[in-house]
């Protein structure tokens, strides 16, 4: 139950699937479905302060190397393109929208860079983050739930 629990969390802090991912393996894992939520949720919210972090301090040091610029452009142009618009015309709500989708592509982590990107407030931000992951987890949670026959 632990390692189980662990991997959960981890994968739910992972940019390669976030909640969306963390929160199939631990009920597929049979852990409490409300235990799998609960780190879940908490593991994706963690994800938001790291990224300020090394959005504001790091990616400034970094860019000064041409393949980590030119691959932070990519990163940054797709995070623009995506979430763009719905931020651009509704702000908090826009952000909450693009970050409770739960497809690839989506999330906290792009939420974070979209928020970054359009000097959203940090706070204005993190509370949209937020709302989003709850929302896209609950959305992944209850699918998962269904899809196990537990729903």
């Amino acid at each position: 139950m632990i390692k189980d629990s662990i991997i959960t969390f981890l994968w739910s802090i992972s940019p390669f699937g976030e909640a969306k991912v963390g929160i199939p393996y631990g009920i597929f894992h049979d852990l409490n479905v409300f235990w799998v939520l609960f780190i879940s949720i908490l593991g994706n919210i963690f994800v938001f302060p790291i990224m300020m972090f090394f959005l504001e301090h790091i990616n400034r040091n970094l860019l000064r190397w041409h393949a980590y610029k030119k691959m932070a452009i990519w990163i940054a142009r797709r995070a623009k393109v995506g979430s763009g618009d719905k931020i651009k015309k509704y702000g908090f709500w826009g952000l909450i929208f693009f970050v409770m989708i739960p497809l690839p592509g989506t999330g906290v982590y792009a939420g974070s860079i979209a928020g970054y990107i359009f000097k959203v407030e940090t706070k204005t931000a993190f509370k949209a983050n937020t709302i989003g992951i709850i929302i896209s987890s609950l959305i992944v949670w209850g699918t998962t739930l269904f899809a196990k026959g537990l729903a």
